[in-house]
Formats: structure tokens, C-alpha cells, sequence
């Protein structure tokens, strides 16, 4: 049995006058061959909130958490058996007719990076492997549409038993872990801050650009 665990860290908004919209999309995936290891990461990092904390947030989220609390929780992954890959995209180098189809992109851009995880042969052997991609209320490239996607792209190139499956951070906790990850490699491109990336990096055995 695997996991593999994807989430996604920046936007793809292409309004580079907006003060919000990111200068590069990273989408991340966490493989490993036991869930259970990681699901103790969330919780035990959770458990070591301050109470306040605790009672307003019951996910952990990278982007609003205290530093040591994202170095705790990327250090403990550091320390168990897993695998990253990743990709990112300078948004500026995108063409002009992806702008415009921005779940077109978004598909475009997880079959690479899975037909990576393939040729890697990183889920070679397994009797089945399940997909598991977050959702996010405020993202709507992540929907029963891409769930599809994901099963007919597998079943059609890889001839595995493979099930995609999207959920919520609090429905599957390790995807709180693989939230760290993503945002950790986002902040090396969008802020060149490598302080969090570093603590994982010896993790991650594929990183490349979309568009070079």
C-alpha cells in the first residue's frame, strides 16, 4: 500500500498588479508507503499549541503558523521514512492560452509531475496507491472534475490500481504535513528564503521547473 499526498502553495492568477498574486505556483507531493507515522506528526504538532491556539484552529497551516512550529513539524518529517517531488512554475513564462484556462494548467501541470513520480519508479511494486489531494473551499480547480482527471490519466498511462481521491486537511491529516512542504519549497522561489526548504531538502529527490 502507498500514499501519495499533493497540495499546492502560491496561485494562478495572472494580474502580476495585484499585490497578492504570487510570482510562482509549486504543487508538491508526499509519497509514503505507511500514512500513520505522518498523521502523528500533525497531531503531535498540534498537541504542542498554546491552548488559545488550540480552541480557535483545529488544522495546523503553514502560512499562519509560529516558526517553531514549522520547523518542528519539518524536522519530524525530515526524520521519517518519505519521499518529495515536486514542480513549480514561473508564471510569467506561462503561454498566453493557459493564462486563460487556468484548470487546463492546473491538470497540466499534476499529470507531470505524477508521470515524474512514475518514471522514478517511486510507486513501482505497490499493490495499490492511493491519491490523496487537498481541498481548499477557495480553490476551485480542486473538484470532482480533477478527481477524474486524476483516475482516467492513471488508468490510461500507468495501468496500476490507483484510486484519486480528494479531501479536506481535517479529513486526512497528513495533509496538513504536505501543506508545510509545498509552502516550504514556495517560500524558496516567491521570498528565496531556503531556511524551511533546507530542513527537508535531503527529502526531495525531484525539483523542477515547468517552463524552464
Amino acid at each position: 500500500m502507498g500514499y501519495i499526498f499533493l497540495d499546492e502553495s502560491g496561485d494562478l492568477g495572472f494580474n502580476f498588479k495585484k499585490p497578492k498574486t504570487s510570482k510562482y505556483f509549486v504543487v508538491a507531493c508526499l509519497f509514503v508507503e505507511n500514512k500513520k507515522p505522518i498523521e502523528k506528526i500533525t497531531k503531535k504538532t498540534h498537541s504542542e499549541l498554546k491552548k488559545k491556539y488550540k480552541k480557535r484552529f483545529s488544522i495546523l497551516h503553514a502560512f499562519r503558523e509560529k516558526p517553531i512550529t514549522r520547523k518542528r513539524l519539518l524536522t519530524r518529517l525530515n526524520n521519517k521514512d518519505c519521499t518529495i517531488m515536486t514542480i513549480y512554475l514561473n508564471k510569467r513564462k506561462v503561454y498566453t492560452r493557459l493564462q486563460d484556462e487556468k484548470q487546463v494548467l492546473y491538470n497540466y501541470v499534476t499529470n507531470i509531475l505524477l508521470d515524474r513520480i512514475y518514471s522514478k519508479r517511486l510507486i513501482a511494486g505497490k499493490n495499490k496507491i492511493t491519491i490523496v489531494a487537498s481541498k481548499r473551499e477557495t480553490n476551485k480547480y480542486l473538484n470532482e472534475n480533477f478527481k477524474t482527471y486524476l483516475n482516467n490519466q492513471v488508468k490510461t498511462h500507468h495501468k496500476v490500481e490507483i484510486e484519486a481521491v480528494i479531501k479536506t486537511p481535517s479529513e486526512e491529516k497528513s495533509l496538513q504535513v504536505v501543506d508545510f512542504v509545498s509552502w516550504a519549497i514556495f517560500r524558496k522561489y516567491e521570498y528565496k528564503d531556503k531556511s524551511y526548504y533546507n530542513v527537508i531538502r535531503s527529502k526531495i529527490v525531484e525539483e523542477n521547473p515547468l517552463f524552464p
